[in-house]
């Protein structure tokens, strides 16, 4: 009696955290000369592997080129953090920009997100990491 009562609160417990699981939407293109953000370049990300958008912008001699995708969290943040620093608009520079909501490497906001952002953000991905974890750790347990 004991086990069945386990195994029902077991398969509970993944449901309702396989439940949590969001799919998210990015544009995806690469090497193209327009903004790409047309519902012909929309994607499904991997569910719980993919979880960010992510948008590089190269300027050239010969113009803008855009690379947009679905991408890790861990990834993109490092890619970001890693090309800050040539992220300046001008000849040769390369941006990379990481977000998580739906179709957030889009075409630019009129407003740029306050300072609070990037908090906001690291908040929000520990959530998904936890709920991750917790997720990987339940279906160990069913």
């Amino acid at each position: 009696m004991r086990y069945s009562i386990y195994v029902c609160v077991c398969v509970c417990v993944c449901v309702c955290v396989a439940g949590l699981a969001l799919q998210i939407q990015c544009y995806q293109c690469e090497g193209m000369t327009h903004d790409c953000s047309t519902p012909e370049f929309i994607v499904n990300c991997t569910v719980n592997v993919q979880d960010m958008c992510q948008k590089e912008v190269l300027v050239k001699n010969d113009g803008i080129y855009y690379r947009k995708s679905c991408a890790s969290s861990g990834a993109c943040l490092i890619a970001s953090s890693g090309y800050q620093q040539f992220c300046t608009g001008k000849l040769n520079s390369v941006c990379i920009t990481c977000c998580n909501t739906p179709l957030c490497n889009g075409p630019r906001q009129k407003k740029r997100p306050q300072p609070s952002a990037a908090i906001t953000l690291a908040t929000q991905q520990l959530h998904v990491f936890s709920l991750y974890i917790l997720l990987l750790l339940s279906s160990t347990l069913c």
